[in-house]
This record gives C-alpha cells, sequence and structure tokens, in this order.
C-alpha cells in the first residue's frame, strides 16, 4: 500500500506540475500568481489524504466538500492533461515537418494561450457531460442457454451490481437509481462482485437498510473487492451482511438445488488480514458438476486452471475504465473490460462496467451498469 501511495502521489504531483507549466505558459503570471497557483494545486495533490484524515477525525461535511473538490479536480486534470498530450505531439509533428521541410506552418501553429484554454474547454464540458453519465444507468441483459437449467424450471434470473463505491460521494440519491433497476429486473439472485463500500465507510447510516430492502427469492450474495479492505474488512463485511448478502469468502454452495454459487477474495486481502486462498479449481470442483456453476471474482482475471470448472464468471474492478481515454492504460492489462468473453472448456466470463464511480463522481464513455443474466434451458 506505501508503494502504491508514493507511486500515486509522485504522479499526480507530475500531473500538477505539467498542468501549472502549461497555465504559466499562458497567462505568464508573477511570482505572487505562481506562488498562489502552487499552494491550490498542493491542497489538491494532498486532497485524498484530507479528505481520509477530516473524516476519521468526525468531520464528515467538510471530508464530503472535500472530496467532491478534490476528486472533481482530479478527473477535470486528467481529461485536461489527456487534450494537452495530444496536442503537445500535434506541435511537435509540425515543428518537425518545418525542419525536415524547411517550409514555414506558422498558420498551424498554435499560441500557448490556445494551447492551454482549448484543454480546458474540452476538459470542463467532458466533465459536466461525464457527470451525469454517472447518474445514466443502464441495465445490460447476457442471455445463456444451458443444458444445466431445469427444462421445466424458466428462466433463472441474476442481476449483478459492481462497484457501487458507497461512501462520501455515492450516497443515497445514486443507490436509489442503482436499486431502481435492480428492482426492475426483477432478479431471482442479486450478487455483488466487490467494491461495494468504497475507503471511506464511517457513517453510512440508512444505506444498509436500502439495500436490505431488496428480496430476491434465492437470496443475495457478496464477495470482497479491494477497497473492502481499504475500508477495513471487519466493518466492510458488517455492512455487507447487513445489507442481507451472504459473503462468498473462498466457499461454494448450491442454491436451491439449481445452481452453484462460488466466491473468492480479492487478492488485495493479502496486504490487510485473513486472505482466504483456496485454489479455484479445489473450490470449483467440490461442487456439483451438473449444476451451472457461477464464479464470483472481483478482478477480471482468469485462473487458466479453472477454465471449464465454471459456467460464468462475473467481474468487475475495471469500470471499463471510467472516463476515457483512462481505458486505453487499463486495456493494457485486463484483456476484457467490458462485457463478455469466451473462454476455453465452455466457460464465460462477463465483466461489468461497474454500477457507480470511484474518484470523480464523472464518468465518460463508460456509463454504470446494472447486469442480468438470464439462464434457460437449451437441449443442445
Amino acid at each position: 500500500m506505501t508503494l502504491f501511495l508514493l507511486i500515486f502521489f509522485l504522479l499526480y504531483g507530475g500531473m500538477h506540475l505539467y498542468a501549472f507549466l502549461k497555465a504559466k505558459a499562458a497567462f505568464a503570471f508573477d511570482v505572487r500568481t505562481g506562488i498562489g497557483v502552487a499552494l491550490f494545486m498542493l491542497v489538491m495533490v494532498t486532497a485524498p489524504l484530507i479528505i481520509r484524515f477530516s473524516e476519521k477525525a468526525g468531520f464528515e461535511f467538510f471530508a464530503r466538500v472535500v472530496s467532491y473538490t478534490g476528486y472533481t479536480w482530479l478527473g477535470i486534470l486528467f481529461l485536461f492533461i489527456s487534450v494537452s498530450l495530444v496536442l503537445d505531439v500535434y506541435r511537435l509533428v509540425l515543428y518537425s515537418a518545418e525542419i525536415i521541410l524547411k517550409r514555414d506552418f506558422a498558420f498551424f501553429t498554435m499560441s500557448a494561450g490556445h494551447a492551454f484554454f482549448v484543454p480546458l474547454v474540452f476538459s470542463l464540458a467532458i466533465s459536466a457531460y461525464g457527470y451525469f453519465e454517472a447518474k445514466n444507468i443502464r441495465t445490460e441483459t447476457l442471455r445463456i442457454e444451458t443444458s444445466k437449467i431445469p427444462e421445466d424450471f424458466g428462466t433463472l434470473r441474476i442481476v449483478q451490481i459492481s462497484d457501487v463505491h458507497l461512501g462520501l460521494i455515492v450516497r443515497e440519491e445514486r443507490l436509489k437509481l442503482v436499486l431502481d433497476e435492480v428492482r426492475k429486473a426483477n432478479p431471482d439472485i442479486l450478487v455483488s462482485t466487490g467494491d461495494l463500500v468504497d475507503g471511506q465507510i464511517d457513517n453510512l447510516s440508512g444505506l444498509s437498510e436500502m439495500l436490505k430492502e431488496v428480496n430476491p427469492r434465492y437470496g443475495k450474495f457478496a464477495i470482497t473487492g479491494n477497497h473492502e479492505f481499504y475500508a477495513g474488512l471487519d466493518q466492510a463485511l458488517n455492512f455487507t451482511e447487513k445489507a442481507g448478502f451472504k459473503v462468498l469468502r473462498g466457499r461454494g454452495l448450491t442454491v436451491e438445488g439449481v445452481i452453484n454459487i462460488a466466491g473468492v477474495d480479492d487478492p488485495q486481502a493479502k496486504s490487510y488480514g485473513p486472505y482466504m486462498d483456496k485454489p479455484e479449481k479445489e473450490l470449483l470442483s467440490a461442487l456439483p458438476q451438473d449444476k451451472f456453476t457461477l464464479l464470483l471474482k472481483h478482478r477480471p482475471l482468469v485462473d487458466p486452471d479453472a477454465e471449464g470448472l465454471f459456467d460464468l464468471q462475473l467481474s468487475g474492478h475495471v469500470h471499463k475504465g471510467q472516463i476515457f481515454p483512462f481505458s486505453v492504460i487499463t486495456g493494457l492489462y485486463y484483456p476484457t473490460q467490458a462485457g463478455p468473453a469466451d473462454l476455453s472448456g465452455n466457460s464465460v466470463l462477463y465483466v461489468g462496467r461497474g454500477s457507480g464511480t470511484w474518484g470523480p463522481p464523472v464518468r465518460f464513455l463508460s456509463p454504470p451498469e446494472v447486469t442480468v443474466i438470464e439462464l434457460v434451458h437449451s437441449t443442445e
């Protein structure tokens, strides 16, 4: 965790330095103004720490204000730098072309002022749009035909929520939107594939009760994500269980004699305490093989030894990058960032984009989702 924080603050500090230099080139401000801008950026860099310590001290209102301000700024800054880097590449190509071709392309050049204001306008506009996109929860449907569902059973409907991140920003309003979509789907089973809570969950009164009001006929099941451990495992498990979920930590069970559901801990547990490190092959092999097997695993990484032992793995974690173009970075590590992917042994992986937001209350080209999985009988 220490290494992660060090890398985060180095990168985040570097982003602020880049933006500071862009602003200075555009405005040529004096030393006093520069100090003021630098102090503001210093506060924004340390905002995540300010948020955490202020909430732990009981200053929840202050923590929420800083959370909205600091994380919204993070989103705007990321978009500003993304657009700025594209323009920097454009200016570099233009400069190189002038040298190589020995021609003057002054008409196509961009002043320092334009190089600052164009990204600024884009980042503000996209952030404003992204704030509303983050509230536009979509229902995605995955239909699977399988001989493992009895013919006379009809359709077994499973609803997945993931990465809700209940905390200082995602509260009653956003949770209500998520639960409205869940109720519309009328699930037989509700699953949460991790990060139900965020790093700060000291005062989530009422939210567990909202979740508890949803009562699918075959129950609710959850697993840990990395943020359950950031929040404090005991506290996170207590909240999840109060919300009516049965937490599966390295164990599986057969529900109503129809479907196997297994869940594994997020590997972040290794850094925080007890990790239910049961090999997936061992876990899944112990379940009835004639039943449809659902594996809940927070990160969309597939254990090759387990392929063929589960029918469907439901994951989340990636948010499909949450704010494009961050999806380009997450895509380098996770081959499947969203949607279904066929695996060997007739197994399927489905990755949800997440139902809430982490950090900035913004999404861009990655709308939140509630996923409906319909299992129906097939003779094939």
